[in-house]
């Protein structure tokens, strides 16, 4: 039991910590509440005078990492907000259904036996792919963009999860276009914010990508009015 204490335990604190460096902290800021209550749970249990079946945490295990993976795929894949839940889903999907194998091995047939190492493989090979896609490639730029719009709409501008901070995170090499909005929101914010060092240096950096005719005006439309709402919510607060 102290095991699956531990695994929890662990898996809760560095999805906590890696959602701090993401554009939408509160998908995997969620997660990782959830995983740290399985914890307390699992270690409370380990204390009763009854514990709970040796069965219980494995196929829990599964049951989060399983339902863990296709809601972080989702978000990795179509969203784009989010690239951790789904590789630390995979690790607990693995660890709790090859410890269910391993429980099941000895009283398996030989066919089962194979199919239980081919289905445990597929299981890795996808925890790698997750690894990868998510930990190693990261997030996109474009969700960098929308965090950063949603930042201006709070009335964050400044700071470490302010709206610059995020639009200065938001460069795709693959996909320029995003750059072009990128600098476009940051002449904007700059304009608003009066700093007109900083928006001269990120309108040369507009024009490299091809201007403002290169941006649709929708964009624009939806930068100009977070900041003006902003403003007001400020002075309705003042």
């Amino acid at each position: 039991m102290l095991f699956w204490v531990a695994l929890f335990f662990f898996l809760g604190l560095a999805v906590h910590y890696y959602s701090r460096h993401q554009p939408f902290p509160e998908i995997s800021g969620r997660f990782a509440w959830l995983l740290l209550i399985l914890a307390a749970l699992f270690w409370l249990s380990s204390t009763a005078p009854r514990g709970i079946g040796e069965w219980i945490p494995p196929v829990l295990a599964t049951t989060v990492g399983g339902m863990g993976v296709i809601y972080g795929v989702i978000q990795m894949s179509l969203t784009h907000r989010d690239v951790i839940v789904a590789p630390f889903s995979g690790l607990l999907l693995c660890v709790g259904a090859i410890d269910l194998m391993v429980g099941r091995w000895d009283g398996m047939s030989q066919p089962e036996q194979i199919g239980s190492f081919i289905v445990a493989s597929i299981l890795v090979s996808l925890e790698i792919y997750l690894v990868f896609r998510g930990l190693v490639v990261g997030i996109k730029g474009v969700s960098w963009s929308k965090s950063g719009l949603r930042q201006i709409r709070r009335g964050l501008i400044h700071g470490p999860r302010g709206a610059v901070s995020h639009f200065e995170r938001s460069w795709d090499m693959e996909d320029p276009w995003i750059n072009a909005m990128s600098h476009a929101a940051l002449v904007l914010i700059h304009r608003h914010t009066g700093d007109s060092e900083a928006e001269r240096e990120h309108l040369v950096e507009l024009e490299r990508e091809g201007g403002w005719d290169s941006i649709d005006g929708s964009w624009t439309e939806a930068i100009e009015e977070a900041l003006r709402n902003a403003d007001s919510s400020v002075s309705r607060h003042d």
